[in-house]
C-alpha cells in the first residue's frame, strides 16, 4: 500500500489521491459504527430514528447521551457503544494521519539516503 524506503516519495497528485482514500475508509467506517449506534438506540432503546440518530452521533462525537434509557439491555449496550466510540476515534484518527506521518518519514530516509 505505501511505498518502500527505497522507492521516490509521490508526486503531490499521487498523494492527494491517497489521502481522499483514508478519508473514503474513515468516512465509511464512521458511518457503519454510526448505524450500529442507531439501530441499537432503536431496537434495545426504543427510541425513534431521528432520536436514536441525535443519541448515536452524540455518543460517537464524545458528548454523551441525550436521553434516558430505561431497560438494563438498552443501558448495558450504551455503554459498550460509549466504548466502541471511543476505540473508533482513536482508530480513525490514525486512518487520517497515517499518510501524513508516513510521507514525513519518508521523506526523512530519503533525505538521509541522499547525504
Amino acid at each position: 500500500m505505501y511505498e518502500s524506503r527505497v522507492e521516490p516519495l509521490l508526486s503531490r497528485a499521487q498523494f492527494a489521491r491517497r489521502v481522499v482514500g483514508h478519508i473514503g475508509v474513515a468516512v465509511g467506517a464512521a458511518a457503519i459504527a454510526l448505524y450500529v449506534g442507531m439501530a441499537g438506540y432503536h431496537f434495545l432503546g426504543g427510541l425513534n430514528w431521528v432520536d436514536s440518530l441525535l443519541n448515536a452521533s452524540m455518543i460517537l462525537g464524545g458528548m454523551g447521551p441525550v436521553d434516558t434509557l430505561k431497560t438494563d439491555g438498552a443501558k448495558i449496550f450504551a455503554s459498550f457503544y460509549a466504548l466502541f466510540s471511543g476505540l473508533i476515534f482513536i482508530g480513525l484518527l490514525g486512518v487520517l494521519l497515517a499518510p501524513f506521518i508516513h510521507r514525513t518519514m519518508h521523506k526523512f530516509h530519503i533525505d538521509e539516503e541522499g547525504t
